[in-house]
């Protein structure tokens, strides 16, 4: 008896304090860090990639790649502001951005006076997607 408490607390002390291994990790979880820019009032109006009319009080996106209606965390890396945003449009076409976010959302994580920003984004892909993108990733 002895020797199994001494076992387990060895395990415990081993595994940080926890019998149970930590939960899964989210393998869908992907993170990717660059500069973020947001539309101009130009676009107020205007019909996204995706059909919809672009508002610059709604908290959307244009991504390159990503599917429509994704749901993206957008982090300020200056001053940890995040925000979500889903993605509606495709862009931006500049490559030194990896997103375009709206009017409102720039303003709520801070980058709206400066017109960019260091930002880091966060998604989920769907679990075929992101076989998808694994395979292709290692092919």
């Amino acid at each position: 008896m002895k020797s199994l408490i001494l076992a387990m607390s060895f395990f415990m002390a081993a595994s940080g304090g926890k019998l149970k291994d930590d939960p899964k990790k989210d393998e869908n979880l992907r993170t990717i860090t660059g500069k973020a820019t947001y539309y101009a009032s130009y676009f107020q109006g205007r019909r996204t990639s995706s059909g919809a009319r672009y508002s610059n009080q709604k908290y959307t996106a244009a991504h390159r790649t990503l599917p429509f209606g994704t749901e993206v965390t957008v982090t300020n890396l200056a001053n940890g502001k995040s925000v979500v945003v889903t993605v509606n449009d495709r862009g931006p076409f500049n490559k030194r951005f990896i997103i375009d976010i709206s009017q409102i959302a720039a303003k709520d994580i801070g980058i709206y006076r400066k017109g960019i920003g260091d930002v880091e984004i966060s998604y989920r892909l769907p679990a075929t997607a992101a076989a998808a993108a694994d395979s292709v990733a290692v092919n």
